[in-house]
């Protein structure tokens, strides 16, 4: 049941006026069972991994919890008669044991991610090195179907486990309350992956109507809708166009399509998550931004603190700090220090757990090398970059242009230009065509077909590419705009009609512009496949 569904719009008209109907204290027992019946309807046999994660994420939590009471407990009674040396040892023995617990259950939740996502993929690989040895006996492929939204919840919820084992708040009781937080429909399909801190505030409390949250949760949803269907999905089948036919579509093709790509996938992704923020604000529920003008960043580095920010925030907190941190990373510190240098014994660690989150990063996003390269160019040119900061540095004492327009201009391009490169790993299925079709740009002169009307024969109209055009302005627009802060509320100081003008005009446009797939129903969103 995707966003774009008619039978998903008649899912939400439903809830939200049952949703405002009943009591409030049912209203988050009401969304437990609407979460639960939007995913036996995505596959009922999708229940169990998501109960599995669930039931055993809560119970692990509540038995951390109890060790760390009774251990709190246990030295209270016992204070006069535990020597410091008796304590230390009591202390370090119980947090043993509650780590053996948070890694039984890490372990046993992304392994259940990683069989049903990347078995294939390993098969392949094995199949890959039995034939380079001249071996005819294959592995045969599994047939597991992957998850909705797998990835996402399986994060969110071994999130959720590290900060109870931390300290960062005590575990959730009730067993129902941390289901809805689990499965959470909204968020099912391409996340944002939410802190359990954060979407509790208001995920449980009881919502009187609000005409002003609903109505700004409603424009939020069309929002996404425009960016979804007007832009994203007309410019997709210029990007298949381009993708699925090498021979034809090579040299200065390859250019237009990571351009067109790139586009598609901020307008899908974006778009995608401003539905969701907006199902959820109309409910009255807080679910965390997940972007910030990515484009207008002007390093690799700036861009990944914009673009997909829960996910970012998530490798950080959660794989990046443990490991650079471990015990095992800080003897290899002090013995790269010993051998190299200190400067060198600074550095490796960072670069090595760097590494780590980046081939994560990559594998994450999709069982293929083409993702983990992705991954590792991405490390490659933020670890570059870091080493090359020093001379950034003496370059800008000696031409003070930071400050220049010109120049903040030529780093966004510069960085734009560096995504889109990056893009281009998403879009084929093997390592060779992709940096064929790369190496191609540089190879075949063919950039006539920029002026002479070959991209007419990508099946998009010359209404198409006003409409794309017109549509990349509105964006533009808003983003600057956003800058000086809410669009909504500049528009809800406007003159009553002026902001029906507004919004009843972009309804039009949607209605009338969209594109749209086979039964009126509109693609599914690039992130569904994670």
């Amino acid at each position: 049941m995707l966003f774009t569904s008619y039978e998903f719009l008649g899912f939400i008209l439903i809830l939200f006026v049952v949703y405002y109907l009943i009591p409030k204290k049912c209203q988050w027992p009401l969304l437990l069972v609407a979460s639960y019946v939007f995913y036996f309807i995505a596959g009922p046999e999708y229940l169990i991994y998501i109960l599995v994660t669930t039931l055993t994420t809560y119970l692990t939590a509540r038995k951390i919890e109890s060790n760390a009471n009774n251990q709190s407990k246990y030295i209270k009674e016992h204070k006069a008669e535990l020597s410091k040396e008796e304590k230390k040892n009591y202390k370090d023995k119980q947090k043993k044991i509650r780590m053996r617990w948070v890694a039984a259950c890490i372990i046993l939740n992304i392994g259940i991610l990683a069989v049903v996502k990347y078995s294939n993929f390993m098969i392949d690989n094995v199949n890959g090195v039995l034939s380079m040895f001249h071996q005819t006996r294959q592995l045969s492929y599994l047939t597991l179907a992957l998850p909705l939204g797998i990835s996402f919840y399986t994060f969110q919820a071994v999130g959720y486990l590290i900060d109870v084992y931390r300290g960062a708040y005590p575990a959730e009781k009730n067993v129902f309350k941390f289901a809805l937080f689990v499965s959470f429909f909204p968020q099912l399909i391409q996340g944002p992956i939410s802190r359990f801190s954060d979407l509790s505030k208001t995920l449980y409390e009881e919502h009187a109507f609000d005409s002003k949250k609903v109505c700004y949760g409603l424009q939020r949803i069309l929002w996404g809708y425009f960016k979804k269907m007007v832009i994203a999905d007309r410019i997709l089948v210029a990007v298949n166009t381009i993708i699925k036919d090498t021979a034809t579509y090579n040299g200065a093709y390859i250019f237009v399509g990571m351009l067109f790509y790139t586009l598609e996938l901020y307008a899908d992704f974006t778009g995608g998550i401003d539905i969701t923020i907006g199902i959820a604000e109309t409910m009255g529920i807080t679910v965390q931004e997940n972007f910030n003008r990515p484009y207008f960043s002007k390093s690799l580095k700036e861009y990944w603190r914009r673009w997909h920010i829960t996910m970012c925030s998530w490798f950080r907190d959660y794989l990046f700090y443990p490991v650079s941190t471990c015990k095992a990373m800080q003897k290899f510190s002090k013995f790269s220090a010993k051998h190299f240098g200190k400067v060198v014994g600074r550095r490796l660690p960072l670069y090595l757990s760097s590494f780590v989150v980046w081939f994560a990063t990559g594998i994450w996003h999709g069982a293929n090398w083409n993702f983990i390269v992705w991954g590792l160019l991405n490390w490659a040119v933020l670890m570059i970059s870091e080493e090359l900061e020093p001379l950034y540095a003496k370059f800008h004492n000696r031409f003070p242009v930071e400050e220049k327009n010109w120049y903040k201009v030529f780093q966004i391009g510069r960085t734009f230009l560096l995504v889109c490169v990056l893009n281009i790993f998403d879009c084929y299925s093997a390592l060779s065509t992709t940096f064929g079709m790369l190496a191609s740009m540089f190879t075949v002169g063919n950039w006539h077909i920029l002026w002479d009307g070959s991209l007419m024969n990508l099946g998009l109209t010359a209404l198409d590419y006003v409409i794309l055009a017109m549509g990349v302005m509105v964006l533009l627009g808003v983003s600057l705009l956003q800058r000086r802060g809410s669009v909504r509320d500049r528009i809800a100081a406007q003159a009553y009609p002026v902001r029906v003008c507004i919004w009843y005009g972009l309804f039009l446009v949607i209605l009338l512009m969209g594109a749209y797939g086979i039964g009126y129903d509109a693609s599914q969103f690039i992130y569904n496949q994670f």
